[in-house]
C-alpha cells in the first residue's frame, strides 16, 4: 500500500501518523508501533518502512508523530512517559486497534517500556532502540538542556539562526570527506534533523518540558529497571548501536540482563541512530523477531502476584 501520512484528532488535540505495509481494511492484521526519540518525529522511521514496504510486510505499521513533535500539535502539558503512553493508548484506541508489537528509539523507548507496564493487555511484544529510561548515564548536551533556563536560550538560538548554523554544519560533516564509517554519515543527517526541528517554537517548548521530566543534572531520573521483571512472558528486543554517543551500550547489556528471555542485539559500527544507520538489517531483524515470536498474553491480573514478590 504505500507509507501514508494521516491524522486523527485526540482530546481536541492533532496527532499526526504514518502509515504502511498491510492494506487498511486488512482482516485483523498484526499491528507494530514505532515511536521515535525526542526532537524526532515520525521521519526517523522512514528508512525502516522503506525497508519493511520492499519485503512485503503484511503487518500493519503505524508511526505516530508525539504530541510537540513532528506534524502533531504541540500543547503546554504533560510530556512526561506516562502521559506519552497514554497518548499511544488513546490513538490506538482511536483506530480500533486492541494490541500491538510496540517499538521505541530513544525517548520512544522509554515511553514503549512505561506503555508496556501501563497497559499489559495491549503489549504483543516489545522493542527497544538505544533507550532511555535504563540507567542515570546520558550526553552532556541533554543534561544541559535540562538545566533553568534552557527553555529561553532555545529560542533566542533559533531567532538569531545559530540553531540554523549548527544544522548547516552537521550537514556539511556529513558530506566532507573524512575517515569515518557511512553510518556514522548517517547518524550526523539524523541529528540535523532533530536539531532543525527546535526551530519552531513549540517543537522546542516540547523538547524542554520532556528533558526535564526525564533528565536532570546529573543525568538520567527515570528509570525503569526496577521494573523490567515484569517483562516476563513478554517478547522483547533489545537493540543498540555499540557507538552510541548519547545513551552507552552498557544500559542495553544491563537490561538483557533484567530482562527475562530479552534478545539483544548490537550493531558494532552504529551510533544513536541504529535504525537509521543499518535500515536493512534493522527491518530484516524486527521482521525476523515477530515472526517467530508468540504474541504475549499479560494482563494487570497476571502480574499482580509478580508485583510484591
Amino acid at each position: 500500500m504505500g507509507t501514508t501520512r494521516h491524522a486523527v484528532t485526540l482530546h481536541g488535540h492533532r496527532m499526526a501518523y504514518l502509515q504502511a505495509c498491510a492494506e487498511p481494511d486488512a482482516a485483523d492484521p498484526e499491528v507494530v508501533v514505532l515511536l521515535h526519540g525526542v526532537a524526532g518525529s515520525s521521519a526517523t522511521w522512514l528508512p525502516v518502512l522503506e525497508q519493511l514496504e520492499a519485503g512485503g510486510c503484511r503487518r500493519l505499521v503505524i508511526a505516530p508523530d508525539l504530541l510537540g513533535h513532528g506534524e502533531s500539535a504541540g500543547p503546554s502539558g504533560d510530556f512526561s512517559m506516562g502521559a506519552f503512553a497514554n497518548g499511544l493508548r488513546d490513538l490506538l484506541a482511536a483506530l480500533g486497534h486492541k494490541r500491538v508489537t510496540v517499538v521505541g528509539h530513544s525517548l520512544g523507548g522509554g515511553v514503549a517500556l512505561q506503555f508496556a507496564y501501563q497497559f499489559p493487555e495491549m503489549c504483543d511484544r516489545l522493542v527497544v532502540v538505544s533507550s532511555g529510561g535504563l540507567g542515570r548515564t546520558v550526553s552532556p548536551t541533554l543534561r544541559l538542556a535540562s538545566l533553568p533556563g534552557a527553555g529561553v536560550v532555545l529560542p533566542v538560538l533559533a531567532r538569531t539562526g545559530l540553531l540554523g548554523l549548527g544544522v548547516t554544519a552537521l550537514h556539511a560533516a556529513a558530506r566532507l570527506p573524512l575517515p569515518i564509517p557511512a553510518t556514522e554519515r548517517v547518524s550526523l543527517v539524523e541529528y540535523a534533523r532533530h536539531l532543525g526541528s527546535l526551530t519552531e517554537r513549540a517543537h522546542a517548548d516540547a523538547f524542554v518540558d520532556t528533558i526535564r521530566g526525564v533528565i536532570g543534572p546529573h543525568g538520567q531520573r527515570v528509570t525503569g529497571t526496577d521494573r523490567l521483571y515484569l517483562t516476563e512472558g513478554l517478547p522483547t528486543m533489545i537493540v543498540w548501536g555499540r557507538r552510541d554517543p548519547i545513551i552507552p551500550v552498557g544500559h542495553g547489556y544491563r537490561a538483557a540482563a533484567l530482562m527475562p528471555g530479552a534478545r539483544l542485539e548490537v550493531f558494532d559500527t552504529s551510533g544513536h541512530f541504529p535504525h537509521c544507520d543499518e535500515p536493512v538489517r534493522f527491518a530484516a531483524l524486527l521482521t525476523a523477531f515477530c515472526d517467530s515470536t508468540a504474541p504475549a498474553d499479560l494482563d494487570a491480573a497476571s502480574i499482580g502476584p509478580k508485583l510484591v514478590g
